[in-house]
This record gives C-alpha cells, structure tokens and sequence, in this order.
C-alpha cells in the first residue's frame, strides 16, 4: 500500500477514535470507558485543541450574524467534557439605557426552573425523607387529591389542572400569590383534574409548583432558602437565587433584579413589568448565569450533587411510547427520542426564553439565555449541539498535522 493511501486509513482510525472518547463518560449508566490509544494521547489532545478552538471562533461569528439580525439578545456557552468550549454576550441587558450584557448577567430562567426543583426533591429521596410513590397528602395533608404521587408531578402525570387558571379566577391579581396560597385555592375550589393520575401526560406548572411546597413541608425551609443553602452554594453557583415576593403585598413596577425581560411592540422592545405569578417557586422563579448553570451540568456529571445511581432516574421516559408526543419526560428534564441520551429543557416566562441541552452520550453542553420574548429558532441550537460536520472537520486537522 502507497503512502497515501496509508496516510488515509491512519486518519480515518484517529477519527473514529476522537469520535470514540467524545463521549467516554456516560451520565446515564454512571460508566467510564478506557479507550485504547491508537495514534497516541498527544496527537488527540492537539487534534481536540484545535478543533474546539475553530468551533470557538465559528460559534462567537455565528453569535454575531444573529445579534446584528436582531434575533439573539443574550448569553451562551457551550462545553465539552466539562470543559468550557465557548462563551459570549451579546446585545443589551437594559435597551433604553444601552447597558451592554455580560457573561455574569443573570436571567429569569422561566421552566429551565424545573430541573433545579427535581433535583431538590432528589436530594430528599437519598436522605431518606420522601420516596417517588409516596402521595402528596404525605406532606401535604389537606390536598384534595389523595392518589396524586410524587413521581406523578416529576413526570407531569398527575391530570391537575393549572394553578395559573384558577388564580386568575379566583385571586386579586394586584396582590403576590404564593405556593401556600395556591394550596389553598385547590382546597377550598377543588378543580376538576384533566385525567385521572397516571392515566396520561400534561405538561402542567402546578406539578412542579406542589413539588416546591413538598421541599418546604419537609424542610421547614422557604424553597428559595433550600436551593440556595443545599444546591447553589455548595456548588458555588453564586449569581444563583430563586426569586420570590415573600413579605411584598403589591406588585412592583418592575423586577428588581437581574437583568429585565422584554416583549416588543413592532420593532420597538418594551420592558416586562413584574406579576402576581412570580412569587411562586418551584415551576419557574431560578435566575442564574450561563456559567453557574454549567457548574449544575458539571455537578450532575460528576455525582457531587446527587449520585450517579439516583440520577438515572431523572432521565428515565415517564410515559409510554406515543406516536403523537414528539419526546419524552424524565424528572425536570425533557427526553430527546430522536437523540441518543440527550436531555434538555426550554423555558418561556414574561419576556425571558431560555435553553438547556445536554448531550449526555458525547459530553456536550449548551446553555443559551435570551431576554427578549421572541428570537432565533430553536433549530439553531440543536444544530450547534449535533454538530453533524465534525467528523469531517476532525478528518481535515489530523491530515493538517501529517
């Protein structure tokens, strides 16, 4: 055989091999794979180097063409293997003011909320203080729905209606209604549910609010003081909070902290004001940056938070197959069906749309938060996240370098 042609199989054998330790670690078994050094750890690491630095500069050019379009406000970062690849802010976290977003700006992450709350009632599973299929009565003994489990608001399989509905029926909407307050109007109104439980799947922000309130009859905490002392401060997520508006009895102008949400008028952005929803926890409510929320993805990945074993669980299929639902729900987290172990979740609240993917089996990481209540297609992201032309761009640096 000809140089050449020896030269092509050798490049072919180290792609397949970069391809092959991209996803080494695998957060849904807890199982980490030796690979056999083909062409030598050097020779990887310098083909990954250059590799993640082109991908780098592509997604910052990538970035800019949709800011200048006017369809992306907001931060992103993208890893791999826990590894920072990229990060940029773009746009303006204050329109009127022209106050120029930052890596450190911290946004309402509106249903991305949702995996924060699972994971608090996971912590509680390993200590021993709740079980999946206990009923909600357990904690909450007044609930008027006695076979409603904890595994039913996980998987968004309980049938409760929303608590959203009955509020804006039945609550003085200038006035914070919170996860107490929101127990109350199921006592005392008794909605109708959907379905009967586990009898089908609604996505519902009720689930994930009594989930907040299940953390708080156990804790005798606030839910905002249980994220921060048990989640966000052991893993240094220190721009992390769960806002609230505990001790608030009218509703502010606007939010008070980070950066605002807006809606537009035509062309024109106009700044979200702040809303009697906000001061319930558990189904939204989490501001955070995109760095913090890494330090989430590399705690998951790592067992320091919840060990690898329990975490399996949340990324088991709650439903049955159904040829009608696009993908699947874990616990917090949305199941790509047509992604090999990839999970991820989307989140859309007053102005706020933000994006959390997880590509479990190729240790990829994409985390984007965007102020503005419209903007780019979502396509954009799981383009970055699938990356289908890596294997040939991997190809072209290995035969750069021979």
């Amino acid at each position: 055989m000809n140089k050449k042609g020896l030269l092509i199989i050798s490049a072919i054998v180290i792609v397949i091999f970069i391809v092959f330790i991209s996803g080494k670690k695998s957060t849904t078994s807890g199982t980490t794979f030796k690979p056999v050094y083909i062409a030598g750890q050097e020779v990887v690491h310098r083909v990954d180097e250059i590799y993640q630095a082109q991908y780098a500069e592509e997604l910052s050019e990538r970035f800019k063409r949709l800011n200048k379009r006017g369809v992306f406000n907001g931060t992103v970062l993208y890893g791999e293997n826990d590894q920072i690849v990229f990060e940029g802010a773009y746009g303006y976290r204050d329109f009127k003011k022209r106050d120029t977003m930052t890596i450190q700006s911290k946004f309402q992450l509106a249903s991305v909320s949702k995996m924060f709350t699972a994971a608090a009632i996971m912590v509680l599973k390993e200590e021993g203080k709740l079980e999946y299929d206990d009923t909600i009565t357990r904690f909450i003994p007044e609930f008027p729905y006695g076979t409603v489990t904890i595994r039913h608001l996980l998987n968004h399989r309980s049938g409760l209606s929303r608590y959203m509905s009955l509020a804006d029926k039945h609550w003085n909407i200038s006035t914070p209604i919170d996860n107490e307050d929101v127990i109350d109007l199921f006592v005392k109104y008794k909605p109708a549910p959907y379905f009967k439980p586990d009898h089908g799947f609604h996505y519902c922000n009720t689930n994930y609010a009594l989930l907040a309130s299940v953390v708080e009859r156990i804790t005798g905490l606030y839910f905002d003081e249980f994220m921060k002392l048990r989640i966000f401060d052991p893993l240094g997520m220190d721009s992390s909070f769960v806002y609230h508006l505990r001790n608030d009895s009218l509703i502010g102008y606007s939010v008070p902290v980070g950066v605002p949400g807006y809606r537009y008028r035509g062309w024109r952005p106009v700044k979200v004001g702040d809303y009697y929803l906000n001061g319930v926890m558990g189904d939204k409510g989490v501001y955070s940056t995109v760095e913090d929320l890494f330090k989430f993805s590399c705690a998951l990945d790592d067992g320091s938070l919840i060990s690898l074993q329990e975490l399996e669980e949340a990324f088991k299929p709650g439903s049955p197959d159904y040829y009608r639902r696009k993908d699947n729900y874990g616990f917090g987290w949305r199941l790509k069906d047509d992604m090999d172990s990839t999970a991820y979740h989307f989140g859309w609240w007053k102005g706020f749309r933000t994006y959390f993917v997880r590509d479990m089996r190729h240790q990829r990481t994409l985390i984007v938060l965007t102020n503005t209540h419209k903007g780019t297609s979502s396509s954009v992201f799981w383009d970055i996240i699938k990356d289908e032309d890596r294997t040939s761009k991997l190809m072209g640096i290995y035969q750069s370098l021979n």
